[in-house]
């Protein structure tokens, strides 16, 4: 069956981005290549559990992570409950299928005091470049967003009079967030230094390169791990330990996990808890130094 319907229907009616999207087509089109290799070429929506668990041996045997593989494993899933869906199928092969086991994946975040030295020492804003720069930063550990998030916000997007800033996050749902008065300063600083490029092909978009295009994923990627290398010791240093980051040191601070999921744009509560381990270490150390019963 003709893959495009299924692209479609995530596209508009589970309005998923085109990149999420395209994500799934290519792991449809992966065990098909596997079905057209080694099933004499059978259709997707033909194949049996006994066929998807020998890809899923096969690719266990790649010795990719079995994350990839159950990411891999979901997507072939959600196709065959879009063809149960327009009755295509009568039943789902993938029904009884458990997830492979994965490890859960502890990322710490960037301490307050690497922070602080990025935002307050290591960069001299004196050109647009250095402005902007400051200002991604600034504005990934003041609001948490996601880098495609950050990519496609647009000047209309900051309302400065209401100190909020709207963004639009998967499947296309709109959530605001306050501006804080030191991020609202770097707006207005980066701003300033915007307006006077020579040229802006753009226009819409907050965040431009140099030549006045729209920014890019990989350009945000590398600037915040241009400038938290120096003062980290971390082995990534990417947007989302910063993303991780905001979570962590306002649950610290004492913020409401309700409140911090709908800041960073989460669904469920469960992906939210993934940064209250932090959390529990610290109250783990203030238990260990205050409380009477503890002697050691």
């Amino acid at each position: 069956m003709n893959l495009k319907a299924f692209s479609d229907y995530l596209l508009l009616e589970k309005t998923y981005s085109k990149h999420t999207a395209l994500a799934y087509i290519r792991d449809l089109e992966s065990f098909q290549d596997f079905l057209n290799n080694n099933h004499n070429s059978i259709s997707i929506f033909k194949s049996g559990y006994s066929e998807i668990r020998q890809w899923i041996v096969g690719l266990v045997n790649t010795k990719i992570s079995n994350r990839t593989i159950n990411r891999k494993v979901s997507s072939l899933n959600a196709y065959y409950k879009f063809l149960l869906k327009i009755e295509v199928i009568k039943a789902n092969p993938l029904k009884q299928h458990k997830a492979l086991k994965v490890s859960k994946k502890v990322q710490l975040p960037f301490s307050e005091e690497e922070l602080r030295q990025v935002l307050n020492e290591s960069i001299e804003i004196y050109d647009f470049e250095s402005a902007r720069d400051h200002l991604i930063i600034e504005l990934f550990y003041a609001t948490g967003i996601r880098r495609i998030e950050l990519v496609n916000l647009k000047l209309e997007d900051i309302d400065l009079q209401s100190k909020q800033l709207k963004v639009l996050g998967k499947r296309n749902k709109e959530r605001y967030i306050p501006i804080i008065d030191v991020l609202l300063n770097s707006i207005l600083v980066y701003i300033n230094y915007r307006s006077q490029l020579t040229i802006i092909k753009d226009e819409d978009s907050l965040f431009l390169t140099k030549i006045g295009l729209k920014i890019y994923e990989k350009l945000v990627y590398r600037i915040i791990n241009k400038y938290f290398s120096v003062v980290s010791s971390k082995i990534k240093c990417s947007p989302h330990v910063l993303r991780h980051s905001f979570a962590t040191h306002l649950l610290n601070g004492g913020a409401d996990l309700n409140a911090v999921k709908e800041l960073l744009g989460h669904t469920s509560l469960a992906a939210t808890q993934v940064y209250t381990h932090n959390s529990i270490e610290e109250l783990k150390k203030v238990y260990a130094k205050s409380h009477p019963r503890n002697e050691s």
